[in-house]
């Protein structure tokens, strides 16, 4: 082993140090890369020309469009979680399922569905899930074990079910190394962000079937872990429980199919979607905010729920006349229907400009906006920083030959590919315990994903895996990072073993789950290439 791998070795052995010590992430990688420049330039094994690489990797991040999607798909999140739609779909679909064994438990499943289709955060979603349901789930004599191990697991759905900060983060990665790839073997396909949804959406289905398919299991062997919620405490009038599933539930999935159906379809990338998404979000916030005494009826006709409610069927309605018609304008013949559809979408425009206005108005009243504003800063601020420490780090450990290294020791992996995918997911797996995926997705990643891809693996295939690998590992006791979140807001007679015990049974699904993706790769490449 000569001076040059062991540096590599040591430089990833002082990042894992300095991040387990609590240090902050960025400052971590980007110091350790300097410290080991430096080491790497007295033993004559390092060239300072890589480093010149450096301002050209910050403005490829700066001028990178699909990272745009980032703070809007976060501020589109944070929107709605501090709504509350999350509660209101709690309440919402406990009243249609509680009449059955588990089915406040199913009820849970299918909410952390739909919030981790709408936000993506996966402690926002454990966090919420933790304060709304699990006092409920105990007081209808749930069992602890079943009821922590259900929360936490439908929080970690946020890593798989796009649109998700994992896979649009680590969609720009392996775009990124997969095209440098492409120019090796000569092979070029593209590859986005928007592939990697659709690669995602089927095994985050799978995922939630099987959560629900072991809680109708508890309820047919262990009923009494599972209870129904007595008859005279749920909402017995259909008409009336229809009508509030169609008022609470119906809003936020048409913004998630807006956004998503947008992706899949080709009608917009990832990075316009996510502003759709931020939009439809802010509206359907402010549609929720009551009306004030006080408010004037003039008042209340510009800044009321009816600009609101104009601007969201509006956005709709742009999505169908560009389905429908050619809405470019710098064409040179434009025919009289393309031009009246022209007409229409800029009136709808205005309409949604109007709207958009009353429900900021609204939300910044009651306090939510500044609150979306300033989270919103924070965990974009983070990302980029980790973003640009990640960067020079790589830079550091690839002028050490740290690629060369890796490539061998993978290349070496009995089993050939499948010896070293395991071995990568295993690393990946055991990393999760102490890194956030952002450090994984910068860090890990952009090492191991050329070797791999080099070995023919589907960047897609291959995508889906890394998710559902570190969802798994987030959730495995003792280190899973969406158990330390339910620890924090669950109350104090839950024991940590009880919310261990429960998420085991989810751990398994879990690998059954990856399981499956893994052995028939079909299930996260069908769909986005039928979709091409």
């Amino acid at each position: 082993m000569n001076v040059a791998e062991i540096l590599d070795i040591l430089l990833f052995v002082t990042v894992c140090v300095a991040l387990l010590s609590g240090y902050q992430v960025a400052f971590a990688l980007a110091g350790s890369a300097l410290l080991f420049t430096v080491l790497g330039q007295l033993f004559g094994v390092f060239d300072l020309s890589f480093l010149a690489l450096f301002p050209s990797r910050i403005f490829g991040t700066m001028t990178n469009e699909t990272l745009i999607a980032v703070p809007l798909f976060v501020f589109m999140g944070v929107m709605l979680e501090r709504s509350k739609v999350a509660e209101d779909l709690l309440d919402t679909m406990g009243a249609l399922f509680g009449s059955l064994r588990g089915g406040l438990g199913i009820s849970v499943v299918l909410v952390g569905a739909l919030l981790a289709a709408s936000t993506g955060i996966v402690g926002a979603t454990v966090v919420t899930m933790g304060l709304l349901s699990l006092p409920t789930m105990l007081k209808r004599g749930y069992s602890t074990e079943v009821a922590t191990g259900t929360i936490a697991a439908s929080g970690t759905l946020g890593q798989i079910i796009p649109p998700s900060i994992v896979l649009i983060l680590l969609g720009d990665v392996l775009s990124s190394e997969y095209q440098n790839v492409q120019f090796q073997v000569r092979d070029y396909s593209p590859l986005s962000v928007g592939d990697l949804f659709a690669g995602a959406l089927i095994p985050g289905l799978i995922l939630v079937g099987l959560y629900i398919a072991y809680l109708l299991f508890l309820a047919v062997f262990r009923p009494a872990s599972v209870p129904a919620i007595p008859a005279d405490e749920h909402l017995q009038d259909m008409t009336a429980l229809l009508g509030r599933v169609g008022k609470v539930l119906l809003p936020p999935v048409i913004l998630i199919v807006a956004v998503l159906g947008s992706i899949l379809t080709g009608v917009a990338t990832a990075t316009e979607a996510s502003a759709v998404g931020a939009v439809g979000a802010t509206l359907l916030a402010g549609f929720r905010m009551r009306r004030r005494s006080h408010e004037k009826p003039l008042s209340a006709f510009f800044t009321g729920a009816t600009p609101i409610a104009a601007a969201g069927l509006s956005i709709l309605g742009l999505f169908a006349l560009s389905a429908q018609f050619d809405l470019r304008l710098t064409r040179s013949e434009i025919s009289p229907a393309d031009q009246t559809a022209i007409n229409m979408a800029f009136a709808l425009c205005g309409l949604i400009a109007w709207g958009t206005c009353a429900a900021l108005w609204r939300v910044w009243r009651e306090g939510v906006l500044t609150y979306t504003a300033r989270q919103t800063t924070q965990i974009t601020a983070m990302v980029f920083l980790i973003l640009i420490g990640a960067a020079l780090f790589s830079l550091v450990f690839r002028g050490l030959g740290g690629d060369e290294t890796v490539e061998r020791l993978l290349t070496s992996m009995p089993g050939g590919m499948w010896g070293a995918l395991a071995a990568v997911m295993l690393a990946m797996f055991v990393l999760g315990f102490f890194l956030d995926f952002i450090e994984i997705t910068f860090v890990v990643v952009p090492i191991v994903a050329p070797i791999l891809l080099l070995m023919g693996i589907d960047p897609i295939w291959l995508g889906v895996l890394m998710a559902i690998n570190l969802q798994t590992s987030f959730l495995t006791p003792p280190f899973g990072f969406a158990l330390f979140y339910l620890r924090g807001v669950a109350p104090p007679e839950i024991t940590t073993g009880a919310i261990y015990r429960g998420a085991a049974p989810f751990v398994l699904l879990q690998l059954i789950g990856l399981g499956l993706v893994a052995a028939l790769p079909a299930l996260a490449t069908l769909l986005p290439y039928a979709l091409r």
